[in-house]
């Protein structure tokens, strides 16, 4: 999952230089929409699918029965979702026609993501290497035959292609594992339902990442759509390091409520939650504090507003975090997925309203103002209702700490920028001050307060063999 979204990255600053902030702008629009559609078509099978397979794995019988069934489904809602978006492309579509036309094996990629299964297996390793080689593969080839702003479509293509062989690959790989069986539509419509309420709260989020480049394509133009798409590319790909977390931990969690071991839950979310508050403090003050410089140098001089959105932006990634560890090993292992819908429907409304007011008066920096209030929105709503259950204050505390710590680091960060370096270099040095300045900070932190849960880590890499 890094991988897919670090290597876009890779080829982000070559095709904003071959087409421009209209031709990114006009990508993102459509591969906004895309998404959505993948989303529906998945219908949220991506929280419930680890968790029911996650809960049956040690019983063979149950798991075939129950991965038929859930696949059985899946083709049937991906199959009427890939209809719709041939419809949308012939019919609705307007100058995203070309690129949402190349974007069609998104869609038809979703009648064989069973990354859920291996995920509910915690057999991740199929996804990571078969993934990391085809995108590869999809890199080089934008750099081969991309050239000029009228390729947009190739590279629209090129990605879509490489997700439905990822895909592809990736269920072959089921071979040995499960084992399809004859189940009737009864069983596998079954679970319809409780995946129709995660896809709710799925779709919702989209409307607060993905929606809001949409919204600025319609009420604004392409060139800020493209300002928002790359700024927010870089968020993207940093709350990836979070998401991955939550995607490890949700079949594990998942296995120990099973088994009603609650206090070893607890203590897991307390270390996770810990463990993502500095990782997430770092990355926002990061984030914040060099990305003026650092949009230009990436993306070229006609990016250069991206970096003046990145830095409210980044603060979302506290926000990410903080819901995502409450979501994947407290909410969703305990299938209380009511709470989940609530927080992120919450969020969406907040969103769709404040884009709605402020992006034709604002543009990109309308959409920003609108995302950091929808993501706050979702935390909140999970602290009204389980403040109860859960320690929030000690949660709160930990963000806290590390926030203190990141603004400081960017401090030495603005200060390492006074010096008469210009480039990558100046943008290496304040990258290293800021990581140095960041890490003793929190070693001395540690040390102080004792540690448990980040001290144990470094201590378990240090011992030989580790």
């Amino acid at each position: 999952r890094l991988f897919s979204m670090l290597l876009p990255l890779v080829t982000a600053p070559y095709l904003s230089r071959v087409v421009g902030t209209e031709g990114v702008g006009l990508y993102g629009y459509a591969w906004a929409i895309s998404y959505t559609f993948g989303l529906i078509g998945l219908l949220g099978l991506e929280n419930y699918g680890p968790r029911a397979i996650a809960q049956c794995k040690d019983d063979k019988a149950s798991l075939d029965r129950t991965f038929s069934a859930i696949w059985k489904m899946q083709l049937l809602v991906a199959g009427l979702t890939l209809l719709v978006w041939c419809g949308y492309v012939a019919l609705v579509a307007g100058e995203e026609k070309s690129i949402a036309f190349h974007l069609t094996l998104m869609s038809v990629s979703c009648l064989v993501n069973v990354d859920w299964c291996l995920m509910g297996l915690d057999q991740f390793k199929p996804i990571a290497l078969r993934n990391t080689a085809v995108k590869l593969i999809a890199a080089a080839a934008v750099f081969i035959f991309v050239r000029k702003p009228e390729d947009l479509w190739i590279y629209a293509f090129v990605w879509s292609l490489s997700t439905f062989i990822g895909c592809l690959s990736c269920f072959l790989s089921l071979r040995g594992k499960v084992q399809f069986v004859s189940v009737p539509w009864k069983e596998a419509i079954r679970h319809l339902k409780p995946c129709a309420v995660l896809s709710i709260s799925v779709i919702a989020v989209s409307v607060y990442r993905q929606m809001s480049k949409v919204m600025i394509g319609a009420l604004s133009d392409m060139h800020q759509t493209g300002l928002y798409e790359n700024a927010d590319k870089i968020i993207l790909c940093l709350a990836g390091f979070i998401s991955a977390i939550g995607t490890v931990m949700l079949p594990k969690i998942s296995h120990m409520t099973a088994q009603g071991r609650v206090d070893d839950v607890k203590k897991h979310i307390d270390a996770s939650m810990d463990l993502v508050m500095c990782m997430v403090c770092a990355l926002s003050f990061g984030l914040a504090s060099v990305a003026r410089g650092f949009a230009p140098l990436f993306f070229g001089a006609d990016f250069a507003e991206s970096g003046t959105l990145m830095i409210p932006l980044s603060m979302t990634l506290l926000t990410i975090g903080f819901a995502n560890v409450i979501r994947t090993q407290w909410v969703l292992p305990q299938k209380r997925d009511s709470i989940f819908v609530k927080s992120v429907l919450t969020g969406a409304a907040v969103n769709v309203a404040l884009n709605a007011l402020l992006i034709p008066h604002f543009g990109a920096m309308g959409a920003v103002a609108a995302t950091l209030a929808a993501e706050l929105s979702v935390p909140v709503v999970q602290f009204i209702i389980l403040r109860r259950e859960l320690p929030f204050g000690r949660y709160v505390r930990y963000a806290a700490t590390y926030a203190v710590i990141g603004i400081i680091m960017a401090m030495a960060v603005r200060i390492a920028a006074m010096l008469p370096l210009g480039g990558w270099l100046g943008l290496g040095v304040q990258v290293a001050v800021g990581g140095m300045t960041y890490v003793a900070l929190c070693l001395v932190w540690w040390k102080i307060t004792g540690n448990r849960h980040i001290l144990g880590i470094l201590k378990k890499s240090a011992k030989p063999g580790k």
